[in-house]
């Protein structure tokens, strides 16, 4: 009897920024247990940032809303249809969430995946005490039925995400800093907003959100880290969305070294920043798993999680410090600024040859050369400075 072809795992997961980063390692496992990429069908644009192009991701297939009927929903509609070409693969369905569920199992139905080619995560137990990577990669150990002999990975596989990002994100960060003549300086992120921050008629009131750290700390935050590192440039990150929001914080900071990007940051920025900071201090949310994937040092305010289940891990061993959390600290609002602070101040460096290797071969495995050159001509004579601050 011949060999099975390598087949396409496929992984349907609707989640946010921090839930799409998450499942990088069972995208890897998947990969290297069925011998093909992963497809990926994912909520939003953050998912074919992060992994268009990507060893472990042969396609993304992304939707824009999960909510309404299927019928009344035509991206999700045209994406049921599309999976019908994938009816042979295995299907990895990772949406824990029961709502979230009733939006998959439909599309499901309409492309004709046969129950026997798809295995779901609530039927692998969440066992207590685990992070939630560790759970996802138990996951990935299951097998569906028609499936039986797909093979199981004998080596231990990294249980920690890893998003490089592209050579064209950092040729575009390079030129986002030469621009506002922040290049060569240290920088230091700060990541205050979180998805629930922001409501439709403004901000929302601190005591709604367990996440909410107050705006004069953050600015006492942004006036400490100058003042223990001279050269360094503070900037605050967040979507076009959240400017008005860190505009406050900016404004009570009083201090030239506190950038506010009034556009936002877009993702691929925001990782290529992270790739060449010095470090990042943020609440628990998607950009702070983000840090941690690309090996940026970083402090993490817990509200009401549990932080053994969401602590943001490094493949690369870069320091990540969370403070807060279940269960003694259930709202970041509790948590002082000189802990803030000592936390920070104790990061360890990441490896500054290392970060400066890898930002060179990037540009230049892409041609970035032309990129270069303009920063030459605004008058930087070390023009990758930055990467190993």
């Amino acid at each position: 009897m011949g060999q099975r072809a390598p087949l396409h795992p496929v992984v349907i997961r609707f989640g946010r920024l921090g839930d799409t980063i998450l499942l990088q390692p069972l995208l890897h496992k998947l990969h290297r247990r069925y011998g093909s990429a992963c497809r990926l069908v994912s909520l939003g644009e953050c998912s074919r940032v992060l992994y268009e192009g990507h060893e472990d991701v042969a396609e993304v297939r992304k939707v824009d809303s999960q909510y309404g009927s299927l019928w009344l929903n035509p991206q999700r509609l045209r994406t049921a249809f599309a999976l019908r070409e994938l009816r042979a693969a295995p299907f990895y369905i990772c949406e824990p969430d029961v709502r979230t569920r009733t939006k998959i199992r439909p599309m499901l139905a309409l492309a004709g995946i046969a129950p026997e080619h798809c295995v779901f995560i609530e039927d692998t137990p969440f066992i207590q005490g685990d992070h939630w990577i560790d759970w996802l990669m138990r996951f990935a150990d299951e097998t569906p039925a028609a499936f039986h002999d797909a093979l199981c990975s004998s080596h231990a596989l990294p249980c920690a995400p890893r998003l490089e990002p592209t050579a064209i994100e950092l040729g575009e960060a390079q030129l986002w800093l030469a621009r506002r003549n922040l290049h060569g300086r240290p920088l230091v992120l700060l990541q205050p907003a979180n998805k629930r921050t922001m409501r439709w008629n403004g901000i929302r009131k601190r005591e709604d959100d367990d996440k909410s750290w107050p705006v004069e700390r953050w600015a006492a935050l942004c006036r400490a880290i100058v003042e223990a590192m001279p050269d360094a440039c503070v900037l605050l990150c967040g979507s076009a969305a959240e400017a008005a929001y860190l505009a406050t914080i900016g404004d009570a900071a009083e201090h030239a070294q506190v950038i506010v990007p009034r556009e936002g940051l877009p993702l691929g920025h925001l990782r290529a920043l992270l790739h060449i900071a010095h470090s990042m201090v943020s609440v628990d949310t998607g950009p702070a798993h983000l840090a941690a994937a690309v090996g940026c040092p970083l402090v993490v305010l817990f509200g009401n999680r549990w932080p053994s289940m969401w602590t943001p891990r490094s493949a690369t061993g870069s320091a990540v410090h969370a403070i807060g959390g279940l269960p003694d600290v259930p709202s970041v609002d509790r948590i002082g600024l000189d802990e803030v602070v000592s936390a920070w101040r104790q990061l360890p460096p990441r490896p500054e040859t290392m970060a400066r290797r890898l930002v060179e071969e990037a540009l230049q495995s892409a041609g970035w050369a032309g990129c270069l050159n303009i920063c030459r001509t605004l008058g930087m004579a070390e023009p990758l400075r930055a990467a190993s601050s």
